[in-house]
C-alpha cells in the first residue's frame, strides 16, 4: 500500500466550508504519483505512457479544511495492459471518499494500449490487494 499525508489547502475547500468534490480526484491523482514513477520514472510529458479510463469516486464524508488527510492506493487488478487502483482518503480515522482508478499502458504513437512491461508489473504487484487480481 502506498499512503502520503498533507493538510488540506483552503482552496480545496467549497462555500459551505468543507471539501469540495473536485478536490478528492486532485488528491487521489496526488496518490498515484509513485505509480506513474514506476512507468515513467523521471515523470517527463514526452515519455508519459499512460491514460486514465476511468475514474470513480464515492464520497462518504465531509472533508474539512487543515484536518491531515492521508491518502491511501493499492493496485486491485492487473491486466495486459490496463490496472485497477482502489484509493481511499481518510480523515480522524474517517474514510470519507473512496475511489477507483482504471489506468492503461499506451502508445501515443500508435494510439493503441501497449502491454504492462514485466518489470513494472512486478513493482505494481508489491502493491497488490492481498487476495486481488
Amino acid at each position: 500500500m502506498l499512503e502520503y499525508s498533507f493538510k488540506p489547502r483552503f482552496n480545496d475547500t467549497d462555500a459551505l466550508g468543507h471539501i469540495n468534490n473536485a478536490s478528492i480526484a486532485t488528491w487521489f491523482e496526488d496518490g498515484r504519483r509513485p505509480i506513474f514513477e514506476f512507468f515513467i520514472p523521471d515523470l517527463d510529458p514526452k515519455k508519459w505512457n499512460l491514460i486514465i479510463a476511468r475514474l470513480e469516486i464515492d464520497y462518504l464524508a465531509q472533508g474539512s479544511y487543515q484536518k491531515t488527510t492521508t491518502v491511501r492506493t493499492q493496485v486491485e487488478k492487473i491486466g495486459t495492459s490496463s490496472f485497477v487502483l482502489a484509493q481511499e482518503a481518510i480523515q480522524d480515522g474517517t474514510v470519507i471518499a473512496r475511489g477507483k482508478a482504471f489506468l492503461v499502458s499506451f502508445d501515443y504513437g500508435s494510439q493503441k494500449s501497449s502491454p504492462i512491461r514485466d518489470s513494472i508489473r512486478l513493482r505494481l504487484q508489491e502493491h497488490l490487494i492481498t487476495g486481488a487480481e
